[in-house]
């Protein structure tokens, strides 16, 4: 079959939340753009991995770009404009449709997929974008210290196109593009001697030492019914399963605190003194809408009890990669059949069977996210490397981070590290607010490639504060405007970094387009 020639003036590679960031920006900005996504919904951790936003405490008045804050706006005015909602919530604001402990927007990864489209609709309607979903990158052509195409294919056609363009944005989940077009990259942990940061390995790096990742999947509960569902194949792996720095086996309701690694034992609904499972990452409070529109309220599960450890699915071979991402589909399964047939509850029962998956709600047959959570992508080898010296509490002896003069954006999350495939517990440990800075976005050799999701230029350790939400909307974003001011300009990124007058100019850019560069005083998170 002959392969189709697209180009553009830049070729996006992963529909992710900096992808779709990435799009935004520089269609905006008058560029040609096609952008590809492995999956059927474009946005990432918010859509195809069903993750609702984790955001720092000031999200409402600062500490993120205008585009993103009309990103979160749009999403409450989607379920003023669509939902029935209930007298009280309609008096709200600063409405929150699921009352998430974790997040002041949670909501439905389909809400975020209709207010992702519609922002991008003026840019598809006119021809200046073209997305195309259920597309996968297959190869790359670079010719010295530039990419000049990329192979992609449709996974449901098995229709192959060739993309061209000046430039070349990674915005997969995972940094796919990297190996395929020779970008040096790093995965894993790095060691003490190499970084200097206190929580990195004492011994050697250890590439293949990465964070978990979580195979979500939505629940609501109707209490009376009966939905459990097939015993999954691997249950009785899983119902005895217990990780060496684990205080009881996984599927359990006491887990570790990530702070401090010391048992906890959660809540499921509301339990005095608990920490509510349920209320955690909930997606719909129904008491939000008129009454008996849902059934009940709609649960997101990604907690520790499905993280998946036991291999990572980043540079390892096509069996071994799907043989975890199998396992983490089967230990999230058994965790739903656990909670629905063995879990103890505060009554004395066991199991509660009224638990329902919502295949639905995330756009899938198995009910399962149509991508698992990913926490930690091949990241480039970079002009500059964020460390943990640059962010964390316990090392900088200032109340502030590290002040980057390039700065091309802000963000703020503590470095929060789940367990990794060496089996190592959480890493979790206070940072303050930082920037971004513009050298962690351009690679040490490549000229015409940027990083655009959580592939910049961070370590195993700053990737835990680097990787939230609003910084990866961030990091797209720029990225696209980057692509775009060197195109406009008939410049390389590395010319606009290190020339005084260039990156004054384009920082000046940033700012009128509403990407905040420094914070306020505050202190750390």
């Amino acid at each position: 079959m002959a392969k189709q020639e697209l180009s553009a003036d830049i070729v996006i590679v992963g529909g992710s939340l900096g992808g779709c960031a990435a799009a935004l920006a520089a269609c905006k900005w008058g560029c040609r753009v096609i952008m590809t996504e492995e999956t059927k919904w474009i946005g990432g951790q918010l859509t195809n991995q069903a993750v609702p936003p984790d955001e720092h405490r000031w999200i409402e008045q600062f500490g993120c770009t205008r585009s993103y804050r009309s990103f979160r706006e749009n999403v409450r005015q989607y379920y003023r404009h669509h939902f029935p909602l209930s007298e009280e919530a309609r008096k709200i604001s600063i409405l929150n449709p699921g009352n998430a402990s974790v997040s002041r927007v949670s909501h439905e990864p389909r809400v975020a997929l209709a207010v992702l489209r519609d922002m991008l609709a003026p840019y598809l309607h006119s021809g200046k974008l073209t997305i195309m979903e259920e597309t996968k990158i297959k190869s790359a052509e670079t010719d010295g210290d530039t990419v000049s195409a990329i192979e992609v294919e449709n996974t449901y056609t098995s229709k192959n196109f060739v993309l061209t363009a000046d430039y070349f944005l990674d915005a997969t989940d995972m940094g796919d593009v990297l190996p395929l077009a020779e970008v040096e990259y790093v995965t894993g942990a790095e060691s003490q001697k190499e970084t200097g940061e206190p929580h990195a390995l004492v011994g050697e790096a250890d590439p293949m030492d990465m964070q978990a990742i979580t195979h979500c999947f939505s629940i609501d509960y109707v209490e009376g019914e009966n939905f459990t569902i097939p015993k999954p194949k691997a249950y009785d792996f899983w119902e005895q399963y217990q990780a060496p720095f684990w205080p009881n086996k996984q599927l359990n309701w006491t887990g570790v605190s990530p702070i401090t690694l010391d048992p906890i034992t959660y809540g499921f609904f509301k339990e005095e003194n608990k920490f509510s499972l349920w209320e955690y990452r909930r997606l719909i409070d129904h008491s939000n809408f008129s009454e008996g529109l849902y059934d009940s309220d709609i649960s997101l599960i990604n907690w520790p009890q499905n993280d998946y450890w036991l291999g990572s699915i980043i540079d390892v071979s096509e069996e071994e990669r799907k043989k975890h991402m199998e396992g983490a589909k089967q230990l999230s399964l058994s965790l739903l059949y656990w909670m629905q047939t063995e879990a103890p509850r505060p009554d004395g029962k066991q199991g509660y069977p009224g638990l329902r998956l919502r295949p639905d709600v995330v756009g899938t047959e198995d009910g399962l996210a149509m991508f698992p959570y990913i926490r930690e992508s091949r990241r480039i080898k970079a002009e500059f490397t964020v460390l943990e010296q640059h962010v964390s509490t316990a090392v900088r002896d200032e109340d502030v981070a590290d002040v980057f003069k390039d700065s091309v954006g802000i963000g703020s999350y503590r470095i929060d590290l789940h367990p990794s495939t060496a089996l190592r517990s959480f890493i979790d440990i206070s940072s303050l607010p930082f920037q971004i800075p513009l050298g962690s976005l351009i690679p040490v050799r490549i000229n015409n490639l940027l990083p655009a999701c959580k592939n910049l230029g961070v370590t195993h350790i700053t990737n835990g504060c680097y990787r939230l939400h609003p910084v990866e909307w961030n990091i797209g974003e720029v990225s696209g405007y980057l692509a775009a001011y060197c195109l406009k300009n008939d410049l390389i990124p590395r010319q606009v970094r290190n020339d005084k007058k260039l990156l004054n100019d384009f920082q000046l850019f940033l700012v009128r387009e509403g990407i905040e560069l420094e914070w306020p005083t505050i202190g750390s998170v």
